[in-house]
């Protein structure tokens, strides 16, 4: 889960690298580090504990100059966050530098072998063993660093996307990945090289990027044109795909951070997300999905949910959105345990893989079994081109831009509006959804970024709201139907950020354990809008007041009812229940937030998280 970035063409390196690390920072934060060689041939290294800032403090006044290098942004795996651990690392004999992204699960026995070769080890990561096995084999076959590469990645086992450069090929980085992302952006006569572990660095300085697949090794030479091979050495074509990208989208426009602003993009980008897909004037929803998959889609057996974290708390809903408008039977799993519990899918099997990066470890090795089994694989990403992505058979992009705060907020509202539109274009090619009930649909789904506006104007309410809860160190949150994996999203994205543990639950589940927790120091949260099991959300609120419990309700606007039970009450506007997700979860992003920022903490950079999960 690190993020590496690095550089050759005409231009100085290290000012694209440091801008690159900090936009790739999300990706980990323990560490960083950056590795010039400069005209003279001398190979520049700068490492810091903590965060880009560091390492930009040391460098200063330092020589940094050269237009080759490479860096790196760390999520620890193996050996603590430290200095030595830290990337680029260096090999043996000082010619080589390297950073990485990945782990190499046969580390251990590898580090053993290059020891009784001769090797001595300063740190304690895999990538260092990588590095040496690279040396090892350049010095024994009298190689090039290139191959030296493909001969030493056939003998690891596990993932890796890597940069390494040599001080005897000094207009030259050689790349390569399996199973974690690299993108490789192109500029000037295709003769001047940005890499990074996603699109984000490349941003900016061209908008041609190619993305190496699973096993290939990309060499990037200085007044030549890209190569790529496979590990066996067989040439590959070089894929250049166009990416629009809108740098604004990675600067925090304003906010104090990137979360905050992700929270208030949400009413335009979920326009974005149903531009030229939701046509009220027409009558009708258009996803090219459906429209080239439709007999495979409308015919399936079943639909399987895999995906992590928030992503899989957008499944839920998800599923009961389909199951309600198209009646086919749909499976939500965690993909880490899909992926190991044999599952049983197959042709005529649909496998929705969500995933905010389209790199998610767990949800790409899920996809590739299903894929393997003989199931259709449909992807529902935001990033473009990401792994996930290109290994699909076919999907849906969310299109609500780069989410660079950690804890999701606006892709969890971009897959859920997603859901919503493909359930809807299903139902009605289906016949299972009334032409009145689908036109209705349609005129709600268009109203909810003006809904999520409206919210969003009370969010100096909800800080002076959050100021009343920040010293609790508990809460559950509780709803029913569509509203329960809310529940889910809201104590995740409190525990997250402010470090409080918190609970969510279905609400008719707290009399079978968690109402033994409730007392006048647990906070309970309920989503109490208006649909079809109002009077029982009414009756489980009775029962935590009756225990002392402090009780903050989201309610439907003009709700008196509950404004006489609860201690608070977030008013929404009224929507219709398959909706309700939509604008019930944006008064429980503003709270976690403003509960953190009232502790004190980092709500971007939340401890020992990262943004993309790309390891296991």
């Amino acid at each position: 889960m690190c993020g590496i970035v690095a550089y050759l063409g005409c231009r100085e390196a290290y000012p694209i690298l440091i801008r690159g690390l900090h936009r790739l920072e999300y990706r980990g934060y323990d560490s960083a580090g950056v590795a010039v060689l400069n005209d003279k041939g001398k190979l520049n290294i700068y490492k810091a504990v903590g965060k880009v800032a560091n390492l930009e403090q040391l460098a200063m006044g330092q020589d940094c100059s050269g237009s080759l290098g490479i860096a790196h942004t760390r999520w620890a795996t193996h050996g603590e966050p430290n200095e030595v651990n830290a990337h680029p690392h260096i090999s043996q004999s000082g010619d080589l530098t390297m950073v990485h992204n990945g782990i190499i699960e046969n580390a251990g026995a590898l580090r053993e072998q290059l020891i009784k070769k001769g090797f001595t080890f300063r740190s304690e990561t895999d990538t260092e063993v990588l590095l040496q096995l690279i040396e090892y084999t350049q010095q024994k076959h009298n190689a090039d660093l290139a191959s030296a590469v493909r001969s030493a990645l056939k003998k690891v086992i596990g993932a890796y996307a890597i940069a390494v450069i040599d001080r005897k090929e000094p207009g030259t980085i050689v790349t390569a990945r399996k199973s974690s992302p690299l993108a490789i952006g192109l500029g000037e006569g295709n003769s001047e090289f940005f890499i990074a572990s996603d699109a984000s660095p490349i941003a900016g300085y061209t908008n041609k990027v190619v993305y190496l697949n699973d096993e290939e090794v990309a060499i990037c030479r200085r007044g030549e044109d890209l190569q790529i091979s496979t590990l066996g050495a067989d040439k590959v074509d070089v894929r250049i795909k166009e990416i629009d990208l809108d740098v604004s989208m990675l600067d925090k426009g304003g906010f104090p951070h990137f979360m905050l602003k992700e929270i208030f993009d949400q009413p335009a980008v979920l326009k974005d997300c149903m531009r030229g897909r939701l046509l009220p004037a027409h009558r009708r929803i258009i996803l090219s999905a459906v429209t080239e998959h439709r007999e495979e889609l409308l015919n399936a057996k079943r639909y399987v949910m895999v995906s992590c974290g928030t992503s899989w708390h957008a499944a839920l809903i998800g599923k009961q959105l389909i199951e309600q408008f198209c009646r086919i039977p749909v499976e939500v799993a965690y993909a880490s345990e899909f992926r190991y519990s044999d599952p049983v899918v197959g042709p005529g099997d649909v496998v929705f893989a969500i995933s905010q990066s389209g790199e998610t470890a767990d949800t790409l090795s899920a996809v590739q079994m299903a894929s393997e089994r003989g199931a259709m694989v449909f992807g529902i990403v935001n990033a473009v081109g990401s792994s996930i992505a290109r290994a699909s058979d076919t999907g849906t992009y969310i299109h609500v831009g780069p989410e660079i705060g950690v804890a999701s907020t606006k892709a969890f509202t971009g897959q859920t509006t997603v859901f919503a539109m493909l359930a809807l274009a299903i139902g009605r090619e289906k016949g299972t959804i009334g032409e009145d009930t689908y036109y209705e649909a349609l005129s709600e789904l268009e109203q909810i970024p003006d809904k999520i506006s409206r919210i969003l104007e009370k969010n100096d309410e909800i800080k002076a709201l959050a100021q009343q809860y920040k010293d609790n160190k508990n809460f559950l949150y509780l709803g029913r139907g569509m509203n329960y994996p809310v529940a889910l999203e809201g104590a995740l994205k409190l525990k997250e950020i402010s470090y409080i543990h918190a609970e969510g639950y279905p609400a008719a589940e707290m009399k079978h354990g968690p109402i033994a927790l409730v007392d006048e120091d647990m906070p309970v949260v309920f989503l109490a809008t208006h649909h079809n099991l109002y009077e029982k959300i009414l009756s489980n609120m009775q029962e935590v007041v009756a225990r002392k419990g402090r009780v903050l309700a989201i309610v439907s606007e003009g709700d008196t009812v509950v404004k006489q039970i609860a201690e608070h009450v977030i008013e929404v506007p009224r929507t219709p229940n398959f909706l309700c997700p939509l604008v019930s979860v944006i008064p429980l992003q503003l709270l976690a937030y403003h509960i953190a920022v009232a502790k004190g903490l980092d709500v971007d950079q939340p401890r020992n998280l990262a943004k993309s999960v790309t390891v296991e």
